[in-house]
């Protein structure tokens, strides 16, 4: 069985609330406290249900609540608090004083998830996804190459130097020149490289991840 209909709803207004409704409902809360939400439109003289009596008090009338935009900071927080307990959004937003359930839900489903997906982070897990792991760890082993390749190169750049040396192993100078030829196609090779540029972005965006 679910749960029973707070009223009929025959005769009953819908649509905006009107700033008379609102006074009406405001002075008799403050006035009078809730006791019963079902109770609480006939007594306050209002052609409303209780739900959306209560609706409106909580999301837009109490005294309390907190006008404004949401900070990055207060954004960074319910992300936090989102990774440790989910769509638990009444649980979040007791973190938040001022805030209400609704209005932490509607802020994460229009804005959060977008920023969280353009990191490369999936908005339920938190985490990286697959396809953004796989490019990001690709341009890590090729940024360890890079680095391997580069300090190979300096390791042989002596060789150069050979030239004009005496050649204390009988070397021919034509194998030194076979030698300086493969230094300088490997050279020209890495520096051609066609994926240089988007390892070059990839990288930029893990430091903007950092």
């Amino acid at each position: 069985m679910g749960r029973q209909p707070c009223c009929d709803k025959v005769g009953l207004k819908r649509g905006p609330w009107t700033i008379e409704e609102d006074h009406k409902l405001m002075n008799f809360i403050l006035n009078n406290g809730i006791h019963c939400w079902r109770m609480v439109p006939k007594l306050a003289g209002l052609l409303r249900c209780g739900k959306s009596c209560r609706l409106r008090w909580i999301n837009y009338l109490r005294p309390d609540l907190k006008r404004g935009v949401l900070s990055e900071a207060e954004e960074d927080q319910i992300i936090q608090l989102h990774a440790r307990l989910g769509n638990r959004w009444s649980k979040i937003a007791s973190h938040f004083p001022g805030r209400t359930d609704n209005e932490i839900k509607n802020h994460w489903h229009t804005r959060i998830k977008k920023r969280l997906k353009i990191l490369g982070l999936d908005p339920v897990t938190h985490t990286l996804v697959e396809q953004k792991r796989k490019e990001l760890c690709g341009s890590l082993d090729v940024g360890l190459w890079l680095n391997q390749e580069t300090t190979n190169s300096n390791s042989q750049s002596p060789s150069l130097s050979l030239k004009d040396s005496p050649n204390p192993m009988g070397e021919s100078s034509s194998m030194k020149e076979d030698s300086i030829q493969k230094w300088v196609d490997s050279v020209d090779s890495m520096l051609s490289w066609d994926g240089f540029n988007q390892l070059e972005e990839e990288l930029l965006f893990l430091e903007n991840l950092q």
